[in-house]
C-alpha cells in the first residue's frame, strides 16, 4: 500500500479536514435525501411530473437547509473556541504562575522530563503564552479553527450537485425504468463520492466507497418501503 508523502510541499491531509468534512456531508446528503425522496415518490405510483417536483423542491430545501444548518452549528463551535480563548487570556493576566505550571505539566504528561517541559514551556511563554496555551492546553489552531461562512457555502453547493444527479437521472429516464435508473446512477454517484473524499483525505478508496453505498441503499429502501406500503409521496 502506497502511504502518503509528508515531505515539505506536500501537505498533511489533515489540513483539509475542515472544508472536506463539509463537502462530502454535503454532498452525501444530497444524493441520498433527494434519490430516496424520488425513490419514495416514484414508488407510490405518482405521475413524472410531481417526481420530478418533489426532487427540485427536495434539492432546493435541502441546499437552503444544509447551508443554515453548516452556519449555525460552526457559529456555535467558533463562539464556544472564542469563550475558551478569552477565558484562557483572563486567567493568563491574573494569575500568570499558575497558569505556566499548567503549560508545564503539559509537557511533562506528553513525555518531556521537568527540566525540558520548564525550558520549554518558559520560551513558548515569552514569545507568546496566549498562543501556547491555546494550541496545547485548548487544542486549537488556525489550521481547525472554525469557518462557519466556508462551511456553510461548501455543504450547500455540494449538496445541490449531488442532488441534481437523481433528478436529472429521474428526469431522461423511462418513466417504467424511473427507479432503476435513479437507483443505478444513485449507487454510481455514491461510491465516487466515497472514493473521491477517502482520495482527497488520503484514507482507503474502497472501504469509504462501501461505506457511503451501504447507507445510501439502506436509506432509499426504507423511504422506497414506505412509498410501495401506503402509496402516497413522502
Amino acid at each position: 500500500m502506497t502511504h502518503p508523502s509528508t515531505h515539505p510541499g506536500q501537505p498533511h491531509y489533515i489540513n483539509r479536514s475542515g472544508w472536506l468534512r463539509a463537502a462530502v456531508l454535503g454532498a452525501n446528503d444530497g444524493i441520498v435525501s433527494v434519490s430516496a425522496l424520488v425513490v419514495g415518490v416514484a414508488a407510490s405510483g405518482a405521475e413524472i411530473g410531481a417526481i420530478m417536483i418533489a426532487g427540485v423542491a427536495g434539492l432546493t430545501a435541502g441546499a437552503m437547509s444544509m447551508a443554515a444548518g453548516e452556519y449555525v452549528s460552526v457559529s456555535s463551535q467558533s463562539d464556544i473556541e472564542r469563550a475558551d480563548i478569552k477565558r484562557e487570556k483572563i486567567a493568563l493576566e491574573e494569575m500568570p504562575e499558575a497558569e505556566f505550571e499548567e503549560l508545564v505539566e503539559i509537557y511533562r504528561e506528553r513525555g518531556l522530563s521537568e527540566d525540558t517541559a520548564q525550558t520549554v514551556a518558559r520560551e513558548l511563554s515569552e514569545k507568546n503564552a496566549l498562543a501556547a496555551h491555546v494550541r496545547d492546553e485548548l487544542g486549537l489552531s488556525e489550521m481547525h479553527s472554525a469557518n462557519p461562512l466556508q462551511a456553510a457555502i461548501t455543504s450547500a453547493l455540494t449538496f445541490s450537485l449531488a442532488a441534481a444527479i437523481p433528478v436529472l437521472g429521474a428526469a431522461f429516464a423511462p418513466v417504467s425504468l424511473t427507479i432503476p435508473v435513479v437507483l443505478f446512477v444513485t449507487i454510481i454517484a455514491l461510491a465516487g463520492l466515497g472514493a473521491l473524499g477517502a482520495k482527497a483525505g488520503g484514507a482507503p478508496l474502497l472501504r469509504a466507497a462501501i461505506r457511503v453505498v451501504g447507507w445510501g441503499v439502506l436509506a432509499m429502501s426504507v423511504t422506497a418501503g414506505v412509498g410501495w406500503a401506503f402509496g402516497v409521496s413522502v
